[in-house]
């Protein structure tokens, strides 16, 4: 029996184009307070999941969700004054 192989290249992932651009970068540097904020949510969700939320779960998740939402509100302003390429006139 012979072994199956395969005949691409070995390795790709040090190809040019599989690096972020420097717009998606800033686009990922701009939404950061969004993520941070979700991740601090989901993290207190997770506290809350091995146990029966007790009122300092419930706060924790409250403040999260409002973090995430100020986050939220706080990109969509920032985002909204700003133009994207290729728009109509």
């Amino acid at each position: 029996m012979s072994p199956i192989v395969t005949v691409q290249e070995a390795v790709t992932a040090f190809e040019p184009w599989m690096e972020p651009t420097d717009a998606e970068l800033d686009a990922i540097e701009q939404e950061l307070p969004l993520i941070l904020a979700d991740v601090e949510l989901v993290d207190a969700q997770i506290i809350a999941l091995d146990r029966t939320p007790n009122e300092l779960d419930a706060r924790r998740i409250r403040r999260a969700r409002n973090r995430v939402l100020t986050a939220r509100r706080e990109l969509a302003n920032r985002t909204a004054g700003t133009s994207l390429p290729g728009g109509a006139a």
